[in-house]
């Protein structure tokens, strides 16, 4: 007698719901069947994976018989229980959900229905879809996450109105795309980053946030995780954590010191002087390692990959040369030797001796100290520049 020859669902399912679990056995039970309902009504084909981080309580076994496949996944951490349950998936879209009862999976046919219509990336947002009363505490509801996804999409230049709803999903072609490396919380705010960064097609759709079903609190601390979000997103867009501080610093630090350098500038009741000439050098200096950490930090991850090439950065950064950095270094340096000899030959005028007015040679000393050390920091960048461009890859008989 042959074996049965299996479906093409069972062999191939189109959508794999991965839910990560860490001791839920009061919900697990109602989020499998409430995912297998709602594939079963819209005739998906799809499996239910619980990637389960060592969980305690009987979890487990309760997720199996509700019908899900589950997952061990020995390493801690939410990130790396929503990847290996990724890994075990076999449908060609994956949506991921949390196992507290908070997320309708009921909802799940609008999210397949954007992939299947070409979208790589689609986002549940709860602000469109209503959030229950006593779902979500006010500081995450009114400043947390409407602060967060205001700055992603500052930050990132995307229409996201809620970059942190736990329920979404992906074509697994996008998941592979983004390469993902984190392993807690921030995987949240990684998924959408990268698929923005490497232009994929993100799309959102309404969804309900509901009261959790827990009986103690969650594993989310909304403060240390909102700022590991945060901190994430600054890490990934060194336009605003290096390159526009950074600019802003050496602008206000060249005007303010060029007006110092010809005297003192009277403000209403206040003077400016030589004192503020020296806080202005130090803006130059802080505001030039700034951008220069930008540009390097970026070039750096567009090479490793972590974000797509962009022409207008390519065709400028093309002058920006080991040779370019190295002859404009030396002219700072040689303009701050200039400056330093002038300074001395001053207090040389004076017999070498105690200064009348001090002053005036610190409008010479202070210039020539910052062009000296910009020019030092313009070289020693332009060399590290020319080391992250070296061609490292092996070469293939």
């Amino acid at each position: 007698m042959s074996a049965p020859v299996p479906s093409p669902a069972a062999a191939a399912p189109e959508l794999t719901v991965v839910i990560p679990c860490l001791n839920e056995a009061r919900t697990i039970t109602g989020c499998v069947r409430e995912a297998m309902d709602a594939l079963a009504a819209s005739s998906i084909a799809g499996e239910v994976v619980v990637a389960d981080n060592g969980s305690t309580d009987g979890s487990q076994d309760l997720a199996t018989k509700a019908g899900a496949r589950v997952v061990p996944i020995a390493v801690k951490g939410y990130g790396n229980a929503l990847r290996g349950g990724i890994a075990a998936a076999r449908g060609r879209f994956i949506l991921m959900g949390d196992a507290d009862g908070s997320y309708n999976f009921g909802h799940l046919p609008r999210f397949v229905e954007r992939l299947r219509a070409g979208a790589d990336l689609v986002m549940g947002n709860r602000f469109l879809g209503g959030i229950e009363p006593g779902a979500m505490p006010w500081k995450n509801r009114h400043i947390g996450n409407p602060i967060l996804s205001f700055i992603g999409r500052l930050f990132f230049r995307t229409g996201i109105g809620d970059f942190h709803c736990g329920l979404r999903a992906f074509t697994a072609d996008a998941y592979r795309r983004m390469d993902l490396r984190t392993t807690g919380m921030e995987l949240a705010s990684e998924i959408v980053i990268k698929s923005v960064l490497f232009g994929l097609r993100v799309e959102e759709v309404p969804t309900v946030l509901r009261k959790d079903g827990r009986d103690r609190p969650p594993h989310l601390r909304p403060w240390r995780d909102g700022w590991r979000h945060l901190r994430f997103m600054l890490l990934f867009s060194p336009r605003w954590l290096f390159w526009y501080p950074g600019i802003l610093l050496m602008a206000a630090g060249l005007l303010l010191g060029g007006a110092l350098v010809q005297g003192p500038l009277p403000l209403g009741r206040v003077t400016l002087d030589v004192h503020t000439l020296l806080f202005a050098a130090v803006a130059v200096l802080i505001g030039f390692q700034a951008a220069s950490f930008a540009v390097l930090s970026k070039f750096f991850a567009i090479r490793a990959g972590l974000r797509r090439a962009e022409a207008g950065f390519d065709e400028w950064f093309r002058h920006v040369t080991l040779e370019a950095g190295l002859v404009s270094g030396t002219v700072l340096v040689v303009l701050g030797l200039i400056l330093s000899v002038g300074a001395v030959w001053i207090w040389g005028g004076q017999g070498f001796g105690p200064l009348h007015n001090p002053t005036a040679t610190l409008r010479w000393v202070i210039p020539g100290a910052l062009c000296l050390v910009l020019g030092c920091q313009m070289i020693l960048t332009s060399f590290f520049l020319g080391v992250l461009r070296l061609d490292t890859r092996s070469e293939t008989a």
